[in-house]
């Protein structure tokens, strides 16, 4: 077996109730579980991603309006009981907009958190997020995940953390596979 590196993961979310970083922290779990080195961060905190060394970048968000926030609807959120602070600064749209574009040739996965009651929606945050990065020059592997809130402020659905972390397993056995097939010439 080919000797590479670790593997390096950099875990960006954005939360407005909460149970997006419960999810993102269960994920880094399971990133962890397969023997990556992982960086967790709200996106407000968040490095320029073309400016860092990350080999996975793994992404997510709740879900708003069928796809991810906005300015608008991170103010709605508010209005409904979230921090002020969500409304402020980036969000994971801006953010991923903010890398330049081909620049990455790097994988990636995405999820996001959804209402109970929308659980099979045709778009959602984490498939708009993947559409962005793979725009970016990311190369995804793992189709886009949700995990489910019981309502817009949760809590989660019981299952979904230990399933995030099964993810999150799994998106790293994925990432390692790849890096170990390019670095073999497969």
């Amino acid at each position: 077996m080919t000797d590479i590196r670790k593997i390096t993961a950099l875990v960006v979310y954005e939360s407005m109730f909460g149970n997006t970083q419960t999810v993102a922290e269960a994920v880094a779990g399971g990133l962890r579980d397969e023997g990556l080195d992982v960086t967790l961060t709200h996106v407000h905190d968040a490095p320029a991603a073309d400016r860092c060394e990350f080999d996975l970048l793994v992404v997510g968000a709740p879900t708003h309006a069928f796809s991810l926030s906005r300015p608008s609807t991170r103010e709605d959120a508010v209005r409904q009981g979230a921090p002020a602070e969500v409304a402020v600064g980036t969000g994971l749209r801006e953010w991923i907009a903010s890398m330049s574009v081909g620049d990455s040739g790097r994988v990636a996965a995405t999820f996001d958190t959804r209402v109970t009651k929308v659980r099979r929606i045709p778009k959602a945050a984490s498939t708009r997020a993947a559409k962005l990065l793979s725009r970016n020059g990311f190369r995804l592997v793992s189709r886009p995940a949700g995990f489910l809130v019981t309502d817009t402020s949760g809590p989660l659905e019981e299952g979904e953390l230990e399933r995030a972390t099964a993810w999150g397993r799994s998106v790293g056995a994925a990432a390692r596979d790849r890096m170990l097939a390019s670095a073999t010439g497969g």
